[in-house]
């Protein structure tokens, strides 16, 4: 099915086209002053100059040829050359009810459907889930989402950070409290048990201590390194306590991502790339890419234009070790042989844009990925408090995550109970939905790249452009619906009828525009136009719902058009937040 904007194109292009003029100057824009019109064509401006005409004579010439259009309607020519019109309602009701019967709601299979890798998530191994870790999450999840919805194989990896030296401080560590451990004894050649000598809890105190104690005592940092370098060789008793480390913390790490509603595809570590780094490294020399500096083996990747210094990226440390670098180009080896992938998205924080911009240039320089492959960074901002400080607890530290869930959730139920009309089990079921959707939306509805202030009162609010305001119109719909089948039966293939009214038309004209909008949040990674579209369509049908009212409506035909429109309305908004990666209650 085509969609509104293609349509109204060809109208104007046939026109323009008729009139004696190139097609290419039929670019029509929703308008600015919908007082006015509906839609805008300024075609007969950037006209003007290679036909010699006045813009409002070509505008008029264009006009003549538009009246007798079944799709547009009120077309006039407004000086000094502007083409105003309005959508014709008949055809608009008739559009929508072949949109109706689209399963996406006119956003169609691609023809060849992407292989896309988003790389998000990223914690480490050991250590809590905290809010540095949300905006990576929230947002990853939702660009895989989309890009599911738009029919592309899209693949969701965590990343994890399980091989550098906050493993060996752990060992070192754990070495200093429990040095009977056998994991420590070098002559052991038994099995290793299978349950870990430690919880989740006591790995999680044990990382700050070691990490403290590493600042202050130099011969434990020593430690530390030592056992990283063990670990990587291979001493069984630290990769045994290693596995534990891992197996404990990702059933942690996953209980907490499960409460963001958030899931992946891959758990891939950065272990998992280990074997790939020798001859990788060894090619970059071969092909004369990489080179020596004090040790270390480097890649130039500045480039002429550049409007700023970009520093060698350092593929091995004098030492032997590798980086983070070293990690992230050999997993895109892996990448590339075992998927093949036509898009690799990074969910990361902004800070990271050099580190990027290195490994990219390393890998393009190195022939690592298809020159047809696109690498791509989405770099976020900061989530801050309301002082405009990266957000911390009330003491100055860094907030667990589900700390800061909690928080939200209390608030949410507090809310909910204000006005109790469900039980408690309810209240507690209902609130972490919507909790969740405040979390979501008030992160998701702001441009990736800017910081923004994590306001729990604001975000919570039912009112304003939040994700509880857009929960409550789709449990108003719901309880429209359920009223409606109470009294008059099922609602399946109802048909709408032109719109009686700006409101209804202005709902109309909104789920028009669902296949734009995914598009463009698809291919700019920009689940924030998804946002400000829902919130958008949820103004318009509020308004909507208020003027009209459906359930008391006497006549029949009329009735079921505004039910059928609302239909269409609760779908897009429905498929819309699932993508933003949380759902809608059945009562509020």
């Amino acid at each position: 099915m085509k969609k509104l904007n293609d349509v109204l194109a060809e109208e104007l292009e046939s026109a323009f086209e008729s009139a004696g003029f190139d097609r290419s100057y039929a670019k029509v824009t929703v308008s600015n002053r919908p007082d006015l019109c509906e839609y805008q064509c300024n075609g007969a401006m950037a006209a003007a100059k290679q036909y010699r005409m006045a813009p409002l004579q070509i505008a008029e010439q264009v006009v003549d040829r538009l009246h007798d259009s079944a799709v547009v309607t009120d077309v006039t020519a407004v000086r000094p050359g502007f083409i105003n019109f309005r959508m014709n309602p008949e055809w608009l009701a008739d559009f929508l009810n072949r949109l109706a019967q689209e399963e996406k709601l006119g956003v169609e299979q691609p023809e060849r459907p992407q292989t896309i890798m988003i790389d998000y998530g990223g914690p480490n191994v050991a250590k809590p889930l905290h809010i540095g870790h949300l905006r990576s999450a929230i947002i990853g999840e939702s660009i895989k989402r989309i890009g599911r919805f738009m029919g592309h194989r899209v693949i969701g990896d965590v990343h994890l950070g399980d091989w550098g030296l906050q493993i060996g401080l752990l060992i070192a560590e754990l070495r200093l409290h429990q040095p009977e451990l056998i994991y420590f004894d070098e002559t052991y050649t038994g099995e290793y048990p299978e349950n870990p000598p430690f919880t989740i809890g006591e790995l999680e105190q044990l990382y700050p201590q070691a990490s403290a104690r590493s600042k202050e005592d130099e011969a434990f940092y020593a430690q530390a390194l030592e056992a990283t370098h063990l670990l990587q060789e291979g001493r069984r008793g630290y990769r045994a306590l290693w596995q534990h480390i891992i197996h404990v913390s990702v059933e942690d790490i996953k209980k907490n991502y499960d409460r963001l509603n958030v899931s992946f595809d891959l758990w891939k570590k950065e272990s998992d790339v280990q074997p790939y780094i020798p001859d990788m490294l060894a090619a970059m020399e071969r092909q004369g890419i990489a080179r020596e500096d004090d040790g270390a083996l480097i890649v130039d990747v500045a480039e002429d234009d550049d409007a700023r210094e970009i520093p060698p990226c350092i593929v091995r440390k004098s030492d032997g070790a590798a980086l983070y670098t070293t990690t992230d180009l050999a997993t895109l080896v892996e990448r590339e042989r075992e998927y093949h992938p036509d898009r690799i998205i990074y969910v990361a924080d902004k800070r990271q844009e050099l580190h990027f911009i290195q490994v990219f240039r390393t890998a393009r320089k190195a022939g690592i990925v298809s020159e047809h492959t696109e690498l791509e960074h989405i770099a976020f901002g900061t989530m801050n408090g309301k002082d405009g400080r990266p957000f911390k607890t009330r003491t100055g530290g860094v907030m667990r995550l589900e700390t800061l869930l909690a928080e939200v959730n209390e608030e949410m139920e507090k809310k909910i109970n204000e006005g109790r009309t469900m039980s408690q089990e309810e209240v507690e079921s209902t609130a972490k939905l919507v909790a969740l959707s405040a979390v979501k939306y008030g992160d998701l509805s702001n441009q990736a790249s800017k910081d923004y202030v994590f306001d729990v009162d604001r975000f919570t609010s039912f009112e304003g452009n939040t994700g509880p305001y857009i929960l409550y119109t789709i449990v108003r719909m719901k309880s429209i619906l359920s009223k409606y089948q109470e009294q008059w039966g099922e609602v399946n293939g109802f048909s709408m009828l032109p719109a009686k009214s700006g409101e209804e038309k202005d709902v109309m004209l909104a789920l028009t525009r669902f296949a734009d909008v995914f598009q463009t949040a698809f291919e700019e990674c920009a689940p924030h136009k998804i946002c400000a579209y829902i919130y958008e369509l949820s103004n318009h049908f509020n308004r909507f719902y208020h003027a009209n009212k459906i359930m008391s409506e006497e006549d029949k035909a009329q009735r079921e058009s505004w039910v059928a429109l609302l239909c269409l309305t609760l779908r897009a908004l429905e498929s819309s937040i699932d993508v933003l990666g949380f759902c809608a209650p059945e009562r509020m």
